[in-house]
């Protein structure tokens, strides 16, 4: 199966571990430890299996799951730096994780991606990476925690409406029905998810919460996505999901993430010798096919116009990325709309999903790229980005701000979003400076939008049409200064992105539609990224990402080292207990007043959400809570009993 190879006495190793496949228990023929167990006991250094002396390796684009392949390889694999090679078609590292530009011409970041404490993949490399602003010896990770433990992230104006008044966001606002739609949807089995789209499950209503504009917000899903990957989701952040109204639950930065990110990692592989070819666009790969086996004997390329073959020697391993977010960008400007330039279906032969296109027409295993790229107006969307000089929208900006904005601390401490807007419009402003030589009375914001449909609700026209002045003109509607938009306008610059596929790892998808990282018989190729089949993690995050490169590195190295499961918070009470209470909209849930008087004086009262104050007794709250139960616990086996009666009536013993 992908992920696995013959280990020692003959048994199988399987790289990609899987906390959901089969109960885990202690016994003597496992030596492993739990499938989702992190910790120091898994910063083991495997010892290769194979030679990696005189072995080279190919990686098929420089965007995060790119460079930490390369991390991977010598890190843990033992491979020398100047025995890999890079290839990109663009002419920077980063891929999908960029920033750039100037205060005169304006700076333009793409977008970015939230992170939280458990995304244990992209800590357990950047705690071996030198920090740029830190002495030697102290890395990202030190320099992430002494940013965000001296600054904690919150947002006090989450949610707004009706021209710049801020909307109650402190409960989620699902009804009991609606609680019970989350609550059946974390029970379903992935496998009975195939295909079905977000508004397929969810009751209309649901839809219009304020739930739902928080999740959609922050995560850039749209109702005609993928069921299936809004439940990997919701396993994946259940420990952030009482953080989720306030954003209280994130951590961020302290530049954008090509500066934090990026530069920092590129300068670690670059001291080790790896090489980075840019302006090389792979295109397909040369096999040898013997029976169920595939070895890549040769990556097809275009370069400066010209087509060539780099041939992959025998014991070469090769990594790619299947799709890409962000390719076919258009952007615009202040006086010009985007341009977009590819077509609705099909992104045609010069761009990032050609190599995924040509895999897949030699065999399904490679899975199936149109799935994914085969309808852009359901997988768009456009961010702006502000470089803004003093302006009434600094003023404004001030107000809803949870400090100075040039205090160099969180500012709105995530994405506002306007829940009337008919866009979906959401703006942020994250620490400042946002770019390490932005000037002190500069501020860089970011805003973008999820429907591409509709006309604004101020600028008539759908977004995509929109120049950067509209752009700016609604948002400044939705601020509620319109009044003074031109004043606004005179000290800002705005850069338009406009991406065709930005969400198109969203669509739905049944199994079989994403290879897996190390698809079945290949013996030398890795496959990385956000198209790619994991046991049960998620996608659009740098974690996930990272961990792909893991998996595909582990496996084909043949290094005795899982990469665990998706950190276990979602088995833990304690998140339970807490995400229990914030879908019920911060109330008790029903049976919790019980559990008080069962452990409150207990060795583990402290895993209970504080009880609000009581209006008479709490002895008396908990045994009216104790004959609720017992009601619903009586219209429960009634329900049941009669359930098995249509069943029985359906039912026919064989004569």
């Amino acid at each position: 199966m992908a992920g696995a190879h013959p280990g020692e006495e003959g048994r199988d190793f399987t790289v990609e571990a899987d906390a959901s496949a089969a109960y885990w228990h202690h016994r003597p023929d496992n030596t492993l430890p739990p499938p989702d167990m992190m910790g120091a006991y898994m910063r083991n250094r495997p010892v290769p299996g194979q030679r990696v002396e005189g072995r080279k390796a190919w990686i098929i684009g420089s965007g995060i799951a790119g460079l930490a392949a390369a991390f991977y390889m010598i890190r843990d694999g033992g491979m020398k730096g100047e025995d890999i090679t890079i290839l990109d078609a663009l002419s920077v590292e980063g891929g999908s994780l960029d920033g750039a530009g100037n205060p005169q011409d304006g700076y333009i970041i793409r977008g970015g991606r939230e992170m939280n404490w458990n995304y244990d993949n992209l800590w357990d490399m950047f705690q071996d990476i030198q920090a740029l602003e830190l002495p030697e010896g102290y890395s990202v990770l030190d320099e992430y925690r002494l940013v965000n433990d001296r600054d904690p992230n919150y947002s006090k104006a989450r949610l707004m409406h009706q021209q710049g008044q801020v909307r109650d966001f402190s409960r989620f606002g699902l009804t009991k029905s609606q609680q019970w739609e989350l609550i059946r949807l974390l029970l379903k089995r992935k496998e009975d998810l195939d295909d079905i789209t977000i508004e397929q499950y969810f009751s209309p209503g649901f839809l219009e919460t304020n739930f739902w504009f928080l999740w959609r917000s922050m995560f850039a899903f749209e109702n005609w996505q993928s069921l299936l990957e809004m439940k990997l989701y919701m396993h994946r952040f259940l420990d952030a999901i009482d953080g989720l109204t306030d954003m209280s639950a994130l951590v961020f930065p302290k530049y954008n993430q090509y500066d934090s990110f990026v530069r920092p990692l590129v300068n670690h592989l670059q001291a080790r010798g790896v090489k980075v070819r840019f302006g090389a666009r792979a295109t397909d790969l040369a096999m040898r096919v013997e029976g169920e086996t595939r070895t890549v004997t040769g990556i097809h390329i275009r370069a400066d116009g010209k087509d060539e073959v780099i041939p992959v020697a025998a014991g070469d391993v090769v990594f790619a990325l299947t799709g890409s977010m962000t390719e076919g960008t258009a952007c615009g400007d202040m006086d010009h709309a985007p341009i977009l330039e590819r077509g609705r279906h099909d992104p045609g032969e010069d761009s990032d999903w050609t190599l995924w296109k040509n895999l897949a027409e030699t065999s399904p295993i490679f899975g199936k790229p149109v799935k994914f790229y085969g309808d852009t107006e359901k997988s768009m969307w456009e961010s702006v980005t502000l470089t803004c000089e003093p302006s009434p929208l600094v003023e404004r900006l001030k107000e809803l701000a949870v400090n100075d904005p040039y205090s160099g601390k969180t500012v709105t401490g995530g994405i506002i979003t306007f829940t009337d807007s008919n866009w979906v419009l959401s703006v942020t402003c994250n620490r400042q400076p946002h770019f390490p030589e932005q000037p002190k009375d500069v501020l860089v914001l970011w805003a973008y939008a999820l429907l591409m449909d509709k006309d604004g609700n101020h600028v008539r026209k759908p977004m995509p049409a929109c120049t950067g002045r509209e752009i700016l003109n609604e948002l400044c509607f939705h601020l509620g200064i319109a009044d003074q938009s031109e004043a606004v306008a005179a000290k800002t610059k705005v850069r338009l992105a406009l991406m065709p596929y930005i969400t198109a790892m969203f669509m739905p998808r049944a199994a079989g539609d994403r290879p897996h990282v190390v698809p079945k018989g290949c013996t030398n190729l890795g496959l990385m990224g956000q198209f790619v089949e994991t046991a049960n993690d998620i996608i659009f995050t740098m974690d996930s990402s990272i961990r792909t490169a893991r998996i595909a590195v582990y496996t084909l190295l043949d290094l005795k080292k899982q990469v665990p499961d998706i950190s276990p918070v979602q088995y833990d009470i304690r998140n339970l207990l807490k995400a229990a209470r914030a879908l019920n909209n911060n109330e008790p849930f029903p049976g919790e007043r019980l559990l008080h008087r069962l452990l409150g004086r207990t060795y583990y009262a402290h895993i209970l959400p504080p009880l609000p104050d009581l209006e008479g007794p709490p002895r008396g709250s908990a045994q009216l809570e104790m004959k609720h139960l017992l009601s619903m616990r009586r219209q429960a086996l009634n329900a049941i009993s009669t359930s098995f009666e249509q069943i029985r009536g359906h039912v026919r013993p064989p004569r």
